[in-house]
């Protein structure tokens, strides 16, 4: 999915110039030549994009990079590729990944997330905005700590969600079971692509968690 430059200037983004005023608008230049047609309407921003946008505006001072973040969008089954890498400098989808969803948040096994928490034992996922943090070693190998911004997952770091690669997150699994396996809450990606993961959501982005 390409989304234009004017878009997400228009979603209230200055790209590449910080950040424009809560429903700041552009204003058109005093004159313009009666001969050159208006430039076409542009379809709106999806709204999971647009959400992730002012989220990352609405926390400028805690987010260091604002030119990349990613958004988990949990209103998709556990076999899309849901996880977003957004370039917001491009005005672009950089690439997709699929990703797990809590226990907790789907105690049916559907492959659908129905509900998210923020209680510690709740093995669910949670919504809102993440601070992505310093990698470490853990049981699940190399991973990237999580700070909740907001008061729908400010105990995310006590939680320990985090991002890490699982075995129960797989393609295969995806097309035979039509969903991949449920964490306790973290972000878990596929083994396969984790490093790739990592790498592109550095320390210092938003995550943005919805659905």
């Amino acid at each position: 999915m390409t989304i234009s430059r004017r878009q997400f200037i228009g979603a209230g983004i200055c790209v590449g110039a910080g950040f424009a005023s809560p429903g700041g608008a552009i204003i058109a230049p005093a004159s313009q030549s009666p001969s050159i047609p208006p430039s076409p309407a542009l379809p709106p921003v999806p709204p999971v994009i647009q959400s992730g946008l002012e989220a990352l505006s609405r926390h400028h001072a805690s987010v260091v990079h604002r030119d990349r973040m990613a958004i988990a969008d949990y209103s998709q089954a556990s076999s899309e590729a849901r996880f977003h890498i957004i370039d917001v400098q491009q005005g672009r989808i950089e690439a997709s990944y699929l990703v797990s969803h809590g226990r907790g948040s789907d105690p049916s096994n559907s492959g659908f997330v129905e509900r998210f928490s923020n209680r510690p034992g709740s093995n669910a996922s949670s919504s809102g905005s993440f601070l992505t943090d310093d990698i470490y070693y853990g049981k699940h190998g190399r991973s990237r700590r999580l700070l909740g911004l907001d008061a729908e997952n400010n105990l995310a770091w006590d939680r320990a969600i985090v991002i890490h690669g699982a075995e129960y997150v797989d393609r295969s699994m995806a097309e035979l079971q039509g969903r991949v396996g449920r964490s306790l809450g973290c972000f878990a990606f596929e083994q396969g692509k984790i490093d790739e993961i990592l790498e592109l959501l550095g320390p210092g982005r938003l995550l943005f968690s919805t659905k």
